[in-house]
């Protein structure tokens, strides 16, 4: 295949040119960004076929749920394999064409003045890569740059919404207006007459939305595997044959906990599966044993070194240089040349830890503490008041978000070591791996560090300000609450809008800003919701302690 450019600058570690132009530094190669790009454009031709249709009275709840899992599959790091992409492709012009049939059948005439609603896949995969280098990101590229900014912010809100709509479907969990706005937005990217009002207006009502996702998801996760307890989990290993599960599938996790249990190998969790160990259900299984690994960007180092199987579920993680024959993915996830788990039958990754050495004695190390989701928080709420109240307590950080290999990120780790000892840290997502085994004590009981969960329950860590704010007759931004966030990819942006949408202020956001925002959509934001960039560690606290 011919030499292709690229652009792409969805993520946080992006070039300082403002975007990968020639391969994407996570690994993601020209040819999967093209492909990428066709499937979005392809999606929106879906989409405007969906609206009409709906506007009719037909749905097909297999298409809705088709929409968000294949856009899914375009956020960072997710999937690059190429094939599969020709697969999403191929059955997205599929499923567009049984609704034009149902729209027929039904004597409904359609026409779309959008061409992606008319857009004929070439054949094989060399022509879709052309396909998908010509439409490049289906945003307005003709438009005001300001314009193209907010599009773009849509869009990578809309890309981490279907992440966790897809998450929370898995659970039985979903919602037909979740899918109708998705879809809905998706068409507007076609809509040329819309400005930057309304583009702003959009981004945040994806916050919304993304808000009612993450609602969906935790129902779906505390409803079957039970509201997250305070637990210790042990960082060290047992002797023994060994599964290392990352990423944030609690299904798989479940699955592979039922089909290996007897089997003499201990399962451990890594990345954002650390959470898991908190959940009734899943801590049940005696041979969940512990949490391998201490650093999110070292994984693939860590995965080298790891001597049993690995089960990558969906998943955002740098593309490794090398593939070793132990790992395994399900769901989206896909590099060339790893084995992917179908049906839910993990008999193979089974079988490989029982080939591979495993661990050839214990290794006690040190442990660390999870399971502080709103339910176990909220149920020490009047402890939590009364020490606020005391004085014992002056202020919390909410300490989030996305990890990365890119320099800049130990600022969270100084930060969290610098907050002073009458302070109390919240903290979800693969950020806390930079800080997540420091020894912090306690107020009065409290825990210092308090883990929430995965990215997935930031909904947990809203629903316990809103309750602080309920206890003290205030809103969140009455609190004594900061929140000090860093982002890698588009879930992060869409938890972000969700914020927004809330109304929360004085957001503090890092390492680096995002290359899709342009200089007045950051004044936009800056003059509305003064969000700002993380700057020094001690001048950033001393700035939160005194407002």
């Amino acid at each position: 295949m011919e030499d292709l450019a690229m652009f792409c600058n969805q993520c946080e570690q992006t070039r300082k040119d403002g975007g990968c132009v020639t391969a994407g530094v996570c690994g993601k190669s020209p040819e999967v960004s093209a492909l990428q790009d066709l499937l979005t454009y392809a999606l929106r031709g879906l989409s405007q076929v969906a609206l009409t249709a709906r506007a009719e009275g037909i749905t097909d709840p297999r298409i809705d749920r088709f929409t968000v899992r294949a856009l899914f599959s375009t956020l960072t790091n997710v999937n690059f394999d190429t094939s599969r992409f020709q697969t999403l492709v191929h059955e997205t012009v599929f499923r567009r064409e049984q609704l034009e049939e149902a729209l027929a059948a039904a004597g409904i005439s359609y026409s779309a003045d959008d061409p992606a609603a008319t857009f004929r896949p070439a054949p094989d995969l060399t022509g879709l890569v052309r396909q998908g280098a010509k439409v490049r990101l289906p945003i307005a590229w003709d438009a005001d740059e300001d314009v193209r900014s907010l599009q773009e912010v849509t869009l990578y809100g809309l890309r981490g919404l279907a992440a966790y709509a897809d998450h929370a479907a898995i659970l039985g969990q979903e919602d037909p207006e979740v899918y109708a706005f998705v879809q809905d937005t998706l068409a507007k990217f076609a809509d040329s007459s819309l400005g930057l009002n309304d583009w702003v207006g959009l981004a945040l009502e994806t916050g919304k939305v993304n808000l009612r996702a993450m609602e969906l998801l935790d129902a779906g996760n505390t409803g079957t595997y039970g509201h997250p307890v305070p637990t210790s989990v042990p960082l060290g290993h047992k002797e023994g044959k060994a599964i290392l599960v990352s990423g944030h599938d609690l299904q798989d996790l479940d699955e592979l906990l039922k089909q290996s249990e007897g089997k003499g190998i201990y399962v451990y969790t890594h990345g954002e599966m650390l959470p898991t160990h908190g959940y009734p259900e899943l801590k049940k299984y005696p041979h969940l044993y512990g949490h391998y690994g201490t650093a999110w960007q070292n994984q693939v180092g860590e995965f080298g070194e790891f001597p049993g199987a690995i089960l990558m579920t969906t998943n955002c993680i740098q593309d490794p240089k090398e593939y070793m024959d132990n790992i395994f993915t399900t769901g989206l996830v896909g590099w060339p040349g790893v084995r992917h788990v179908e049906n839910g039958d993990f008999g193979p990754v089974i079988d490989m830890a029982l080939k591979m050495p495993g661990f050839a004695r214990d290794q006690v190390r040190d442990e660390v503490m999870v399971g502080f989701a709103r339910n176990a928080v909220m149920g020490v709420a009047g402890q939590v008041i009364d020490a606020v109240k005391s004085g014992a307590i002056k202020h919390f950080f909410l300490v989030g978000g996305c990890d990365g290999a890119k320099p800049g990120r130990n600022y969270y780790t100084e930060f969290v070591e610098h907050a002073p000892a009458d302070t109390v840290i919240l903290t979800l997502a693969c950020g806390k791996f930079r800080f997540f085994d420091r020894k912090l004590g306690d107020i009065g009981g409290i825990p210092r560090l308090l883990d929430v969960g995965q990215c997935n329950d930031a909904y947990s860590a809203v629903q316990i300000a809103v309750a602080l704010a309920e206890a003290f007759e205030t809103d969140v931004n009455g609190l004594p609450l900061s929140f000090v966030l860093s982002w890698y990819e588009q879930k992060a942006c869409a938890i972000l809008l969700s914020l927004l949408h809330l109304g929360i202020k004085d957001i503090r956001l890092g390492p680096s800003l995002p290359a899709f925002i342009t200089p007045n959509v950051l004044n936009v934001l800056v003059e509305n919701f003064a969000i700002k960039p993380v700057g020094s560690v001690d001048e950033d606290l001393a700035a939160m302690l005194s407002a």
